[in-house]
């Protein structure tokens, strides 16, 4: 189906990989549009509760590659086509989203794994804001979802000095959600996607489009948007199921319903 994603349906968790290992996952135009495709297949799929982005190989993703970069090239054009839709898809998204980030997330790499819901990084994983080397500026939505994860202040330092952050060092920053030794990184990623695939992810998508909303809105608005989400989740099958099994001191299977 796709060239240079691998694309795969396990226990209700969708599995996207980027696939170039040789290139370190860099992007191409194609890669965009088939990361693009597969979150919009994974999220239009019923039996998919929860998706993980990670990369083959030793790199998570080293940005764009610079061998389809010429001096004539409009670079915002190129967000324009590629990366914008591409992370667009990726935010309105209402699953849960976990980046898996086996190794380095260097440019666009970096942002791609910042607009997702968790960040899991192996032992081995850095961040690199890369642009500044090459004498741009940071983008795919980067400092957009940056600064709400660490702050405008911590946010400047990494976008202008552009120096690697080490994965324990990520995670004191608030960019990871867990650091995993590569040795049980496999087991671990699985089993924290498919906690989240067997949670009440119609609540998680309810969780996820007020916490979007709330930056912009005034405490009135928050306030009565969780009255409308809550009357939702109230609705669903999931919730019903949750108070059924504490009423009955048994572990509930929820149906994302």
């Amino acid at each position: 189906m796709f060239e240079t994603v691998k694309y795969e349906v396990a226990k209700g968790v969708a599995w996207i990989s980027l696939n170039r290992p040789d290139k370190l996952n860099a992007f191409t135009e194609q890669l965009n549009k088939e990361v693009q495709q597969s979150i919009k297949q994974a999220s239009r799929d019923k039996e998919v509760r929860c998706l993980v982005i990670t990369g083959e190989g030793r790199a998570f993703c080293s940005g764009q590659d610079l061998q389809g970069v010429n001096e004539d090239m409009d670079h915002g054009e190129v967000l324009r086509r590629f990366y914008n839709p591409m992370v667009l898809e990726l935010y309105k998204c209402n699953k849960p989203v976990i980046a898996a980030v086996n190794g380095v997330a260097a440019g666009a790499g970096m942002s791609l794994a910042l607009a997702c819901d968790f960040r899991l990084l192996s032992d081995k994983a850095s961040f690199l804001e890369a642009f500044i080397h090459v004498g741009l500026v940071p983008d795919a939505g980067n400092l957009y979802f940056l600064p709400k994860l660490i702050g405008h202040a911590k946010a400047m330092e990494l976008a202008v000095l552009g120096e690697k952050v080490n994965a324990q060092e990520a995670k004191e920053l608030g960019l990871a959600t867990k650091v995993i030794p590569m040795e049980k990184w496999q087991d671990e990623i699985t089993a924290f996607a498919e906690r989240l695939a067997s949670m009440p992810t119609a609540a998680i998508a309810i969780i996820k489009k007020n916490l979007k909303a709330s930056w912009e809105s005034t405490l009135e608005e928050c306030l009565e948007r969780d009255a409308q989400g809550q009357r939702l989740a109230g609705l669903t099958i999931d919730h019903k199921e949750g108070v059924a099994a504490f009423m009955q001191k048994r572990k509930p299977v929820f149906q994302g319903k």
